[in-house]
Formats: structure tokens, C-alpha cells, sequence
């Protein structure tokens, strides 16, 4: 038999699982606002709006995934995200669902690091657009961040670089709409590494600070 303490823990993860179909209700019941901007992406097919990135779906996902024109090092914690993707999103296709990434960085340094992982996922720039600027994930000197996760950002922290996030977007009638936008913390719940690690028995075991490494970077894992 199951012992008190996880009888007691069992009871709020279920309080826990019906909260989060309650968000997901209200996530879905967020009024929709019009993206008027025009945003032009460099893809692997060519220049693409953003309607034109639905790739014929109602419905796009889309990763802002920290990697700067300038970037030397790409985020690993971002490069993890996107692992999960790779082979998964397949499923969101098959359900009227595009997933994919969106980085300022030109194309071609996209794809050469896409190559590098072994990825196949979608990757877009949006080098020379507003599109990051528009929606909080970057921050330059000449363009400093001014808000992010829907907060003012402190004026006496000037930051230069990006910052990880997520936005929705739907197709309707030719028009697009931006749905919604999580960051930070926000995108604990779409990656899947966390959700496993926190039922280890050690959980996360990030007491020695940060541990993520590219895939390419990884030693054998102890048999």
C-alpha cells in the first residue's frame, strides 16, 4: 500500500493536474489581437511572412530561440528546447499545429548549427525585423528591451542580448492573430526534460548551477 505522505502528495497532484486543464481553458479563451506589423522571414524556402510560416495550418507555434547575429556560442538551454522538438512536432502537424523557431540571426548560421545538431525542425531568421524587438526576446543598444514576461524592465539593469520565450499565433481569413506569449519560468511546462527530472529522485539537482550541454558536447551517459 502507498504510504501517507504519497496518498497526501497524490491528492495535490491531482488538484494540480485539474488547475492546469482549468489554465489551459482560460489560455485558450484569451481574447486574440490582429498582428498588423508586416514581418518578412529569411527561411530554406525563401523570404515567407509570417501567415506564410503557418505552412498551411491554422494554427503556429513559434520558439524564440536566443541566437544573436553576433552569437558565438549558442544557448544550450535553447538547443535543448528544440531537441525535444525535432521528432515530436510531427504530431502537432498532423493536428493542424506548425512549430517553429525564430532567431536573428542570419539564415545561414540557422542552418549551419541545424546541421550540426542533426535537425530537420524548421528554422526561421528574423534578421533585419522588428519581429523579436516586437515581441520582448531581444534587446540591443541601439534598441533597448523595455518589457519582458509582461513587466517593466528595470531601468538601472540595462541588458544586451536575447531573452528564451514562446508565442502562438493564429490564421484566420487571410489575417493572423497573436493568441499568446509565455516567458521564463512560463516555459518550464514545454520542456520535456524537466517534466521527467522532476519525478527523479533527485529532481532537477541543479544545486551546482547550470548543466546543460549541447548534444554534441555530451560524454557517455553511465550504463
Amino acid at each position: 500500500m502507498p504510504s501517507d505522505a504519497r496518498l497526501k502528495l497524490l491528492e495535490r497532484e491531482k488538484a494540480l493536474t485539474r488547475l492546469s486543464d482549468e489554465l489551459a481553458r482560460e489560455r485558450a479563451a484569451l481574447p486574440w489581437e490582429e498582428v498588423t506589423a508586416e514581418y518578412v522571414f529569411d527561411t530554406e524556402h525563401g523570404p515567407r511572412t509570417l501567415a506564410e510560416l503557418f505552412d498551411g495550418r491554422s494554427q503556429l507555434l513559434v520558439y524564440h530561440f536566443m541566437f544573436a547575429p553576433d552569437e558565438q556560442r549558442v544557448c544550450a538551454s535553447c538547443t535543448s528546447i528544440a531537441h525535444h522538438m525535432d521528432l515530436p512536432r510531427v504530431y502537432l502537424e498532423h493536428h493542424d499545429v506548425t512549430w517553429t523557431a525564430v532567431s536573428r540571426a542570419p539564415l545561414q548560421q540557422l542552418l549551419a548549427y541545424r546541421e550540426r545538431m542533426g535537425w530537420t525542425l524548421p528554422w526561421a531568421s528574423s534578421y533585419g525585423s522588428d519581429f523579436n524587438f516586437d515581441f520582448h526576446v531581444s534587446s540591443t543598444v541601439e534598441r533597448p528591451i523595455a518589457e519582458y514576461n509582461f513587466r517593466a524592465w528595470p531601468a538601472d539593469e540595462p541588458y544586451v542580448g536575447e531573452l528564451p520565450g514562446m508565442s502562438a499565433f493564429a490564421l484566420r481569413d487571410g489575417k493572423v492573430f497573436h493568441t499568446y506569449s509565455a516567458y521564463a519560468r512560463g516555459l518550464d511546462a514545454t520542456w520535456g526534460i524537466y517534466q521527467w527530472l522532476d519525478r527523479a529522485p533527485l529532481g532537477r539537482n541543479e544545486a551546482d548551477g547550470y548543466w546543460f550541454k549541447r548534444p554534441d558536447e555530451l560524454g557517455a551517459a553511465v550504463a
